[in-house]
């Protein structure tokens, strides 16, 4: 056989070998990516509410940051704080914020501030004018009075700022304004907002109204407010208000409630305190449609839960404020409280989908700081206070905060918290905006601790221990804030969870799944399951572990990351399962003992703690709940 047989044999052959395995892998590609629908892998920092000197009360109590201070300070830039003239800045900028001024009166500070021959013309008008003039304590005196009035209907028609006025419009686009210009997408999200406050008779049903549109849109409506007729203290106003923004303009908005344990038992309603009557399917269809999240921990309080509630949680007692309504007019009660936490409004959400068919309190959860100052500060080595009176300082401690009448909230009260998580594909006003939509967040009290919650009927060890369970999260299951429904026969759900610490903060402590469900006899009942615990703990027959040891050093604020674990993961499948019994599952991740803020505050300033005041705290982070259906 010659050489020219030979070599045409060959090529031949080897052309019939290519098609072969052509035609076998035309359909599969060696990159194991290609094909697969692609999930969030990044989680995105921030803060849904913020207040600047717009701000009718933050201007009254010292704040002088406007919103492009507020975007440039979040951003990573340096700034000079109102009151103490400080230098301030973040030890790491933040992803996105929102700047979102009171609605009602928008615009009324800086009018008044100005001297406003018109403001000045009102008794009461040149009376606060004089004493903000003073600043310190006598603008203090001005902010509380303001929210005073406000809350009871009071405030004078004469310095009212209304929608429709120029002093309105031009707050409302310089807010508008602000966003636009620090929004850089990739970079850094500037979300246009707003809080609604509704306050009747000081009882806290505040929501912040989030825009993911632009300017294009934003500026077509201005924003609406509690004052009548033009607004409504009413939610179910404000729902309208927005589905009608939404018609007009093709825009897309939703709502974030706070501060629940200061309404006096009315923000997770079974009886609505309008009209007196029963929650029915339209206001829980109407509500679950817009307000797909809430604020659980902020400067004005934890709200995930409370030690009256929940005696058997040791860590349901923290940063607890419930002394009484926004403006202390009616002390707290007992029976107000279920209808006030999230947990417990979880839960009562469960109870109504049993007898409405619809759960209107279905939300997911995130932090945020209500920040009156301008500044987004939740390090506890960077609080510069819920507003401008109580920056740092070596007596703030004791300073009045908020005073009406003979009740009084002081400075070592406040909490420095929180953040809100999101888990996007990109940091856009769009990709965090649908996150937020779907319930793909959480919250923490201050750190940036990276969890991963997971929940699904087949997950196994296996899965969390390989290098890219996260994919096979979703392969399998939903992420947080997803839904399970009509489990299989013989199965119980199974969740698989991942938290790490953060990068610049204290090592964990321990992951926990919260579950709460209505039970076969109508009750509702709750169970803290401990998942993993740092240090080789083990959990007692009693479903506790033991403490994980405190390395705080009260007298220099420091402490040692000797203790505790850098990450903690778990799968777990709930072994008290009935798959006939609504339910919900969430993760409360805690971290070590690190110091509080007032023990910061003691050794820079070398002032004294003031007795009974923790010195220490665990810091944590609460996802939104994966819900179970039958």
């Amino acid at each position: 056989m010659n050489l020219k047989v030979i070599l045409s044999a060959f090529v031949l052959i080897l052309t019939l070998s290519l098609n072969v395995y052509s035609e076998n892998t035309q359909d599969k590609s060696y990159s194991p990516y290609a094909g697969k629908t692609t999930y969030p892998q990044n989680v995105y920092w921030g803060d849904t509410h913020l207040h600047t000197g717009l701000s009718m009360d933050a201007g009254a109590f010292g704040a002088r940051l406007g919103p492009e201070d507020a975007y440039r300070f979040a951003s990573g830039g340096e700034v000079v704080s109102s009151a103490s003239k400080m230098k301030v800045k973040l030890a790491r900028p933040l992803d996105f914020l929102v700047v979102a001024d009171h609605s009602d009166n928008m615009g009324f500070f800086p009018k008044l501030y100005s001297g406003d021959p018109d403001y000045l013309k009102d008794e009461t008008g040149k009376i606060w004018y004089d004493k903000i003039q003073k600043g310190g304590k006598y603008g203090v005196e001005v902010a509380l009075e303001v929210i005073d009035r406000f809350s009871k209907g009071t405030f004078p028609p004469a310095l009212e700022s209304r929608p429709g006025t120029k002093t309105y419009r031009d707050a409302w686009e310089q807010t508008v304004n602000a966003a636009e210009k620090y929004n850089k997408p990739g970079i850094f999200t500037a979300f246009i907002g707003y809080e609604w406050t509704s306050n009747t008779a000081g009882n806290n049903l505040h929501r912040v109204v989030i825009y993911k549109d632009n300017a294009d849109k934003a500026l077509q409506m201005e924003p609406y407010t509690t004052i009548r007729p033009e607004g409504s203290d009413d939610p179910k106003d404000l729902w309208k208000w927005m589905n009608t923004y939404e018609t007009k303009t093709g825009g897309t908005l939703l709502a974030i409630a706070h501060n629940g344990n200061l309404s006096n038992g009315i923000m997770f309603p079974v009886v609505d305190s309008f009209t007196g009557k029963k929650i029915d399917k339209k206001y829980a269809e109407t509500r679950a449609r817009w307000e797909p999240l809430y604020e659980v921990t902020q400067i004005k309080g934890d709200g995930e839960a409370h030690p009256y509630l929940s005696p058997n949680d040791e860590f349901a007692d923290y940063e607890t404020w419930d002394a009484g309504n926004l403006n202390l007019s009616v002390p707290k009660s007992d029976d107000m409280l279920q209808y006030e936490y999230g947990r417990s409004g979880l839960k009562v959400g469960l109870m109504l989908e049993k007898t409405i068919g619809i759960n209107p309190y279905k939300f997911g959860m995130i932090g945020s700081t209500d920040s009156h100052t301008g500044l987004s500060t939740t390090d506890e080595d960077n609080f510069f206070g819920k507003h401008s009176g109580v920056e740092p300082d070596p007596h703030r401690m004791d300073h009045i905060v908020a005073q009406f009448g003979d009740e009084i909230i002081v400075g070592w009260q406040q909490a420095a918290s929180g953040h809100a998580a999101v888990w996007a594909s990109d940091n856009s006003r769009e990709a965090l905006f649908e996150a937020m939509q779907r319930k793909e967040t959480y919250a923490t009290t201050g750190p940036r601790i990276p969890v991963r919650f997971f929940g699904g009927w087949d997950y196994t060890m296996e899965d969390i221990q390989n290098p890219n369970y996260v994919a096979v999260g979703y392969d399998k299951g939903v992420p947080m804030g997803g839904d399970l429904s009509k489990a299989p026969r013989g199965k119980a759900p199974t969740f698989m969870v991942h938290a790490a610490k953060d990068p610049m903060g204290a090592n964990l402590d321990r992951v926990q799944i919260i579950k709460g469900w209505l039970d076969n006899k109508g009750n509702l009942q709750e169970k803290i399951y401990n998942l993993a615990l740092s240090d080789n703990r083990k959990v007692g027959k009693d479903g506790k572990a033991p403490a994980v040891g405190n390395t705080v050093d009260v007298k220099t604020a420091t402490y040692k990351n000797s203790i505790g674990d850098a990450e903690l993961a778990a799968v777990w499948t709930d072994p008290d399962f009935n798959k006939a019994e609504k339910a919900f599952y969430y993760v409360r991740v805690l971290e070590i003992p690190t110091p509080r803020w007032t023990t910061y505050d003691a050794a820079f300033f070398g002032a004294k703690i003031p007795e009974g005041v923790p010195t220490s705290q665990q810091e944590r982070a609460y996802t939104s709940p994966i819900w179970y259906t039958p």
